[in-house]
């Protein structure tokens, strides 16, 4: 039973959603509504059990004193103030919820996105290398972007803000749509093996 009914749920309720998209008429439609507002109300909790279980394994670290503990507290109280000054006196503005948050977490979340450019240039630099005809191409159309940002590759020659453009409206959106095309068919085929129980991973072991 532990097996057949998460297996059983899912089959239903991926059908019904695929019945519903290629059949929108009752009772998919209805079912699927239904369905969704479920998917939000799983989620909404999902939402609160990673709240607890951040807190289960900082108040973990801190008691056992495991590696880099000190940092746990921080995380504790932070998250802990938040969520009381949220309750307390809401999320508009103007009010301690949103001082805190444009003052403290924002910029945390941009020196945090500042670090990660660092490890973006490292990452180009090392692709950057004309080893091969690939290599050499991709390196070729990415200084003829970065020119064609700054006013700099118009000077040098009219014709590379124009190359700019080319660059961005064909082939690299010929690119995005295949990379786009290939996950969803990841997507779509992780799917069906999940409502045909293939995949079970998400059962947590069970056989």
């Amino acid at each position: 039973m532990r097996l057949i009914i998460p297996l059983a749920i899912t089959f239903t309720s991926g059908m019904i959603m695929i019945l519903n998209f290629f059949i929108p008429h009752q009772p998919f439609a209805l079912l699927g509504e239904n369905l969704q507002e479920w998917y939000m109300i799983v989620a909404s909790g999902a939402i609160f059990l990673g709240s607890a279980n951040l807190l289960h394994v900082h108040f973990r670290k801190t008691r056992l004193k495991l590696k880099n503990w000190k940092y746990s507290p921080v995380t504790i109280v932070g998250f802990l103030v938040m969520i009381v000054l949220g309750l307390i006196y809401g999320v508009t503005e103007n009010l301690p919820f949103d001082y805190l948050f444009m003052n403290m977490v924002a910029p945390m979340g941009a020196t945090m996105f500042s670090l990660l450019a660092f490890f973006v240039a490292s990452a180009a630099f090392r692709a950057f290398r004309a080893s091969n005809w690939r290599a050499t191409l991709l390196l070729t159309s990415a200084f003829l972007v970065m020119l064609g940002q700054v006013p700099i590759g118009a000077m040098i020659w009219d014709k590379i803000p124009l190359a700019k453009v080319w660059l961005m409206a064909i082939p690299n959106t010929a690119g995005q749509r295949a990379v786009m095309i290939g996950a969803a068919m990841g997507v779509v085929a992780t799917s069906l093996r999940m409502i045909f129980g293939i995949e079970r991973s998400y059962l947590g072991g069970a056989d």
